[in-house]
């Protein structure tokens, strides 16, 4: 948690009601409430029943401008006694930046998802690429999000980078010094390199650059307190897949494949890579399985049992149990929600798509989030 930065005096009771009520508007980006950050510079009883609150941005062109506005008027539209509210939006000085910046990162490790993250990391891969693994990662992300969880989403795959379009995020995100607040989506945290970019232009990096972005990505965004971090890796076992493992070194491999065999084979070198690098495999997802159509029928377009394969050659291979988290069937609702930027979790929840990634998202939520297992720095005298 930041430290929290100076409240502004108040020398009146509706002044004291107004200042307490702003206490539950969070800002949109660094999700905690403005008053903590400092971002509340004054609250004026200028007339019996008017007052005008002044909130601070955190640069000129903040994208989150009108949201934090509509925000400040809707939690002070209750207030007793309070007739009319004038919001002025101002910014930061860059002491109050430098301020802010620092009491974000001083109860924050360098890097937030090192040994003994209360975090769970779910580093999301596949063999090869069109397996739909940016779709099923997007698509978990809302799913568990939509379950109270605070999530964070990094994608990995600088490359081929899609999840921004995904999520439909078009925001870029915000610099705070030295600090990156990332755009929310749903309600989850998210990153990529295609935010930095115009559009549609190719990235090429090799190996050391690659490093560096994801390690940007890690321990210069902040991403708060959060309960589960998504990463959408590259396919295949290259440079961004290693540098996963070093950087996340807590993190589990989900492995996304299609019911064909051969990218079943694809697959299974994917999730092996787990050996080598010391990651456990929380399990396989089947993607574009077979269809039910209106008739009755079920149509396998890509065959059936690729899941079941990888999760058995895993097992064998690692020695430990590798479940089938489950078959997302091809759904053209799971296209639509990619096309249009609302995954189909959200956009058609009701479709057999977005039920099976439900269903997903509940084997991996049971996982709890906790100090059971881990050593606390305690010993007895």
């Amino acid at each position: 948690m930041s430290s929290p930065l100076p409240r502004p005096a108040v020398s009146t009771d509706l002044e004291g009601a107004v200042l307490a009520a702003l206490d539950g508007v969070l800002d949109p980006e660094i999700r905690r409430p403005l008053t903590e950050l400092g971002m509340v510079r004054s609250v004026v009883e200028h007339a019996p029943g008017q007052v005008t609150v002044t909130v601070l941005l955190t640069i000129a062109g903040c994208p989150m401008r009108g949201t934090i506005e509509d925000e400040v008027r809707s939690a002070l539209a209750a207030v007793p006694g309070l007739d009319s509210v004038t919001v002025c939006l101002e910014v930061m000085t860059p002491a109050e930046r430098v301020a802010l910046q620092e009491s974000l990162r001083a109860a924050r490790p360098a890097n937030p998802f090192g040994p003994g993250t209360l975090t769970r990391v779910l580093a999301v891969a596949s063999g090869k690429g069109g397996v739909g693994k940016s779709s099923v990662t997007a698509n978990l992300a809302l799913a568990l999000a939509g379950r109270g969880l605070s999530v964070g989403l990094i994608d990995a795959d600088v490359h081929g980078y899609s999840i921004p379009g995904l999520l439909g995020v078009t925001t870029a995100p915000t610099r705070l010094e030295e600090l990156i607040l990332p755009p929310v989506a749903g309600g989850v945290k998210v990153i990529s390199i295609g935010m930095f970019l115009d559009t549609d232009r190719p990235v090429a990096w090799r190996g050391p650059m690659l490093h560096r972005a994801l390690e940007q990505f890690v321990t210069d965004v902040h991403w708060g307190d959060l309960d589960v971090l998504l990463v959408d890796l590259p396919p295949g076992t290259g440079d961004i897949a290693i540098s996963a493992a070093q950087l996340l070194p807590s993190s589990e491999l989900v492995v996304v494949t299609t019911p064909q065999h051969a990218a079943a084979q694809v697959a299974a070198r994917a999730g092996q890579l787990a050996a080598q690098t010391g990651q456990t495999v929380a399990g396989v997802v089947e993607n574009m399985g077979p269809m039910a159509l209106p008739d009755g029928t079920v149509l396998d377009v890509f065959g059936t049992g690729g899941g079941a394969e990888v999760a058995q050659r895993l097992t064998e291979a690692l020695g430990t149990e590798v479940p089938l988290l489950g078959t997302v069937p091809l759904d053209p609702a799971l296209r639509r929600g990619g096309d249009a930027g609302t995954p189909v979790v959200v956009s058609a929840p009701e479709s057999p798509a977005a039920q099976a990634l439900q269903e997903v998202a509940v084997r991996l939520a049971v996982h709890p989030r906790g100090l059971a297992g881990r050593p606390l720095p305690v010993r007895p005298r």
